[in-house]
């Protein structure tokens, strides 16, 4: 985090982060490993959200693991050099490849399915 506020995003006042539910991605986390003046100091700059709990197929990064994991990892890998290069070959073939997440529902049925992550709205929909 520390990275993303004083390298990548140095300028920004707001850094939005979205982050999956694990224990370790929390705010408390950076008061563990950092001197607290240094906590606050990134904290102040970031605005978490997280994925909703028990959906990890809506999550995009774990959706790839997956797409990840039987296409080039479903098998023993003799050495380091070997994962790293296998790797990077299915990495380069899926960049090169356009491929895309395509969703099945719409956002009405997204909702519907997903009634605990959405807030409840007091307006009419029209």
């Amino acid at each position: 985090m520390r990275d993303l506020v004083d390298v990548h995003y140095p300028e920004a006042t707001r850094i939005r982060v979205v982050l999956d539910n694990l224990s370790t991605h929390s705010p408390a986390a950076l008061y563990q490993a950092l001197p607290p003046s240094e906590a606050r100091r990134i904290l102040g700059r970031l605005e978490f959200h997280y994925t909703p709990k028990h959906a990890s197929w809506l999550n995009m990064v774990e959706i790839e693991i997956g797409v990840l994991r039987c296409q080039c990892l479903d098998r023993r890998i003799e050495s380091r050099d070997s994962l790293v290069a296998e790797v990077a070959a299915w990495e380069n073939q899926r960049n090169n490849s356009g491929a895309r997440i395509n969703w099945m529902f719409s956002t009405q049925q997204a909702r519907i399915k997903l009634a605990k992550a959405y807030p409840k709205s007091t307006a009419k929909e029209s």
